[in-house]
Formats: C-alpha cells, sequence, structure tokens
C-alpha cells in the first residue's frame, strides 16, 4: 500500500509517499524559515498563507518522486493535530479534497504519534512490536514529550512541558542572545 502523507501543522509544508508502512518513496520539504526569520519565531498567518501557496507543488513533488504515479497512491493521510490551526486546515483540506477526486481512503494522523512512530520508517527499521514497550522521547519545536509506548496505538504519556516545548525555548534563547532564527542548529553549533 502507498500513502501520501500531507504534513502542514506548523511552518514546514512537506509531503511523503510511503510504501507499506515503512519505505520511504519520496519526501518533499517546503521550508518556511526565511519567511519567519524577521519576527524571531513562528507567524500562524503567514505559515498558513505559504502552506496554500506552496501545498499544490509539494504535493505534486512528491508523487513524481516516487514513481508510483496518482494511480499508484492506494490512500491519503495528513496531520489533523496538535498543530497551528490555520495551517492544520490547509493541509486537512487539501488532504480531503484528494481523497475525495481520487476515491481513495483518508487517514487522519496524530503528529505527536507520528514522531513516535518515525524511527520505525526506512527497509531496516525495526517493527513496532520487536522493541514494544519502549520510551520514546519526541523533542521537536513546538513538542517535547515522554511517552511509555506500550504497543501501536496504546501509549501513557509520562510527561511534557507545560508551555514552551524545547524547540521554543532555542528560539528564544537566540533571540535574547542575538543569535538570530531558528536558534536550535545555531546554539547547537
Amino acid at each position: 500500500m502507498n500513502v501520501l502523507g500531507i504534513e502542514t501543522s506548523c511552518d514546514e509544508t512537506s509531503a511523503a509517499v510511503v510504501a507499506g508502512g515503512k519505505k520511504v518513496l519520496s519526501s518533499v520539504v517546503f521550508s518556511q524559515i526565511p519567511l519567519h526569520r524577521p519576527y524571531g519565531g513562528v507567524v500562524p498567518e503567514i505559515a498558513s498563507r505559504s502552506h496554500v501557496e506552496s501545498l499544490p507543488e509539494v504535493i505534486r513533488q512528491a508523487v513524481e518522486k516516487s514513481g508510483a504515479g496518482w494511480e499508484g497512491i492506494d490512500a491519503i493521510a495528513f496531520t489533523y493535530g496538535p498543530g497551528l490551526a490555520s495551517s492544520l486546515l490547509v493541509g486537512i483540506s487539501a488532504a480531503k479534497g484528494l481523497a475525495f477526486s481520487l476515491g481513495k481512503p483518508l487517514i487522519a494522523i496524530d503528529h505527536i504519534e507520528a514522531h513516535i512512530y518515525s524511527v520505525f520508517l526506512g527497509e531496516d527499521a525495526l517493527l513496532p512490536s520487536e522493541i514494544s514497550p519502549f520510551l520514546c522521547l519526541v523533542v521537536s519545536g513546538g513538542h517535547t514529550a515522554l511517552v511509555r509506548v506500550e504497543g501501536i496505538g496504546r501509549y501513557k504519556l509520562l510527561g511534557r512541558t507545560a508551555d514552551d516545548a524545547a524547540g521554543e525555548a532555542f528560539d528564544k534563547g537566540a533571540n535574547l542572545l542575538g543569535l538570530g532564527y531558528p536558534g536550535g542548529p545555531v546554539i547547537d553549533k
């Protein structure tokens, strides 16, 4: 099964085609960093407008690079949350339109769950059943959480940040120090 995945939860516009739940046939990302740099962080309205402008081409490239073609896409997946509401709506609308026009199933994906399962992508990656239960640390620009994964779809949230995630803290720290945006890569160097 080839699934076209659409991700618009924050400021990066991306689409990928994954075969059999493991093999990444294509992955296309449009970065909005230059758009948000003058503001020292993500501006939701700018992010959602950029998704509207860039998503059709990002999807087209992902399908083309996958080699599957539109006829080889079996389902459409999209991030339904958590994330910026206006950005999520762009991806949800595109996914619904594509699924309807192609007559394909529509699959809603939780953003945090996707982070957890990203470690299982790749032909040589282990299956969740081979290492469950396990402890997963999710650290991204907008989310930081410690999750016990019992198995597919079975989780226990052990802890998470109350307000800013690690990525946001790096951005704010870099901004205070005059290091620019995004803060994570600059502070890492």
